[in-house]
């Protein structure tokens, strides 16, 4: 089995399990006690902190454990909101950031705080001069993540902090997925990360607040258990020992699932930054696909992948990093590959995916190739496709079968009540050359209007 998921949870690295199991016999004790067992594993929770702050650029008495990531996200937010209060109410985030820190965006307004919410271009980065025009008098905060945990595009942390830095505004980084491959560049004032990111042990995460920000701690430091804090410092240290040299090999994998997929299998879209990105992570999606079903296929064969497609989702929806994009969603799969893997098994993932893509097209009745151009008449009344009630890839699928019914300058109206069409079906005019003409009402979901071009 390839487990191509490092960006969800990268395995175990070795130098974390050798820690974990020497620290298990000298860590067990509680580090605030005086006696001997309590000293023993205060030096090795002191020992871990230094490592940690080295490894993030940072002073020990900055650095704090959590139990998560997740925790660090919402202690952080939560934590200089409060501590800020009197500045204002008013935070900022941008629209790909982690569901950690939206959920506490969403939690900050139902309290009754004002959140911005900064869009992206096409390729998953913001704008710099989108930040700064969302700073005011009353920011109390601005996120942003450091690196796009669907897309791999990487954000331009150091031009923001400095935005940021000049209107008197902390800046809080989600670092997650980047700090196993360098420190966060830029004069950021807190930052969060999780160690499974980087091979370390699940339950520990940090969390980073610079001397002079106002910060209202909620609770005291909490984690999952000193062995599992020495052996996430202990990782993160040989991560970033062995970075530069695997990033290298990493950036020529992906790069070249970037460039042959799209010649492999066909109607296909490669998603985020080509250059400004992390070394591991290529994300595409495929026309005419369930991305689920994708999914299954492809653990058939042997390879663990994810998927930001809305059919995978429990809500039914599109991811929201693809849908603040603007991309293709359906048949959306994340290929993010740990450190070590063998190129053969990249080789093996490109023989097998031009076959799994066929088959679940095939399933679903897509069009094998586009319909062939018709001269006729342009008609006023547009062709319906009655898709009501059928999920992601379908209405885009009965859309391409029905497109060469029309002349040339004629229109289609797409009946759907899935969440996913709003995304996908301008997604595929643009691939496909036809004009998108917008959205309008209907009596239950909404009808997308498409005119043939081509």
């Amino acid at each position: 089995m390839s487990y191509f998921d490092a960006a969800s949870a990268a395995p175990l690295h070795p130098v974390a399990r050798q820690a974990l199991s020497a620290a298990l016999d000298e860590g067990w004790a509680d580090p605030q006690r005086l006696y001997r067992e309590g000293r023993r594993a205060r030096i090795l929770l002191d020992a871990a902190r230094e490592a940690a702050a080295e490894a993030v650029g940072c002073r020990t008495d900055e650095l704090t454990f959590t139990a998560s990531g997740t925790q660090a996200v919402r202690t952080g937010v939560g934590g200089v909101l409060v501590g800020r209060r009197r500045v204002g109410r008013h935070l900022i985030v941008s629209a790909v950031e982690h569901s950690s820190v939206l959920h506490s965006a969403e939690a900050f307004e139902a309290e009754g705080g004002s959140v911005t919410q900064v869009p992206v271009t096409r390729t998953g980065a913001v704008a710099v001069e989108s930040y700064a025009g969302a700073l005011r008098a009353d920011t109390a905060l601005a996120c942003l993540q450091s690196a796009n945990h669907e897309v791999g595009t990487e954000q331009p942390v150091a031009a923001v902090a400095e935005a940021c830095r000049a209107a008197g505004v902390p800046l809080l980084v989600d670092a997650a997925q980047s700090l196993g491959w360098g420190r966060v560049a830029g004069d950021w004032s807190v930052l969060t990360a999780g160690a499974r990111k980087w091979g370390g042990p699940a339950g520990v995460g940090l969390l980073v607040v610079r001397k002079g920000v106002r910060f209202a701690a909620r609770e005291a430091e909490e984690f999952a258990g000193l062995p599992a804090i020495v052996a996430a410092a202990a990782s993160l240290r040989a991560v970033r020992a062995e970075a530069d040299q695997e990033a290298v090999r990493l950036r020529e994998l992906t790069a070249r699932i970037r460039v042959r997929v799209p010649e492999l299998v066909p109607d296909v879209e490669v998603v985020g930054d080509p250059e400004r990105r992390l070394p591991g992570i290529v994300t595409f999606s495929c026309l005419y696909v369930d991305g689920e079903a994708l999914l299954h296929e492809l653990d058939r064969a042997g390879f663990s992948v994810s998927s930001g497609s809305s059919c995978t989702s429990s809500t039914l929806t599109p991811s929201h990093v693809l849908r603040a994009m603007g991309v293709l969603s359906e048949g959306n799969v994340r290929v993010s590959l740990p450190a070590g893997v063998a190129e053969a098994d990249v080789e093996r993932f490109l023989a097998v995916l031009p076959g799994a893509v066929a088959g679940v097209r095939e399933r679903l009745g897509a069009p094998v190739s586009p319909a062939s151009a018709q001269v006729a008449e342009v008609r006023e009344e547009a062709l319906v496709v009655d898709a009501l009630g059928r999920r992601c890839p379908i209405p885009v699928i009965e859309l391409a079968k029905v497109i060469g019914d029309v002349p040339v300058g004629g229109m289609v109206r797409v009946l759907s009540d899935d969440e996913a069409a709003r995304l996908d079906i301008p997604a595929w005019c643009e691939m496909r050359g036809q004009e998108y003409v917008g959205e309008e009402p209907a009596d239950r979901g909404a009808a997308y209007v498409v005119r043939r071009l081509s």
